[in-house]
């Protein structure tokens, strides 16, 4: 199927935010956009400054055709491991865009198993193509959102500021207050943390 030919079906763009912190969930959307209400300046959200991700995450919502956001947490991540999680986020994420997706595009170089529609993996795909652009922003906005909620429910983590990444001050407080319940133990400097002694003196 060429692009052309997908341009004229409902072609839904996937994309996740969180596959690599240390904390937090990982977060998947799913965007069909409306051909007839066009959305200006749709770019990788990592591209974008957080004020512009907020307007056209707005925008998004207001103008798509469908979209779904899937939150995966982090005891699911530990029992399933992160890829798993990302696969399975990407199909929940396509399952629930009403209408229907007729075709998909996600962002990567994995298709996801038991798509309900035809999809294709494209690397780099939230830079390319403005359905995974627009999938992007809400599962980076959605994150960010929640990290901020987690710095206020688990204060001194620094949680609002490195969204639960593993930067140095992140890791001086794991090691100076141990995880928290939202930190993923099977990512190797939270089981690290855990280990007897740890925080012996």
């Amino acid at each position: 199927m060429t692009l052309g030919q997908q341009q004229s079906l409902r072609l839904a763009g996937i994309d996740e935010a969180g596959r690599g912190p240390l904390a937090g969930p990982l977060v998947v959307a799913a965007v069909i956009l409306d051909p007839a209400a066009p959305i200006d300046g749709l770019d990788d959200s990592k591209k974008l400054g957080e004020q512009r991700r907020e307007v056209l995450y707005a925008q998004i919502l207001e103008r798509a055709l469908a979209w779904h956001v899937v939150t995966i947490d982090s005891t699911r991540i530990d029992r399933i491991n992160i890829l798993q999680a990302t696969l399975q986020g990407m199909r929940q994420a396509a399952c629930g865009l009403h209408p229907d997706a007729e075709h998909a595009l996600v962002d990567g170089n994995r298709v996801p198993p038991r798509m309900p529609c035809p999809c294709r993996a494209l690397v780099g795909g939230d830079a390319l193509e403005p359905a995974i652009s627009a999938a992007s922003i809400l599962a980076k906005v959605t994150r960010d959102r929640y990290m901020v909620d987690l710095d206020t429910r688990f204060p001194g983590y620094g949680f609002a500021q490195h969204k639960g990444y593993g930067t140095p001050d992140h890791l001086m407080a794991l090691a100076r207050l141990g995880p928290c319940p939202e930190h993923r133990r099977s990512f190797a400097p939270v089981r690290k943390a855990l280990e007897p002694g740890m925080f012996d003196p």
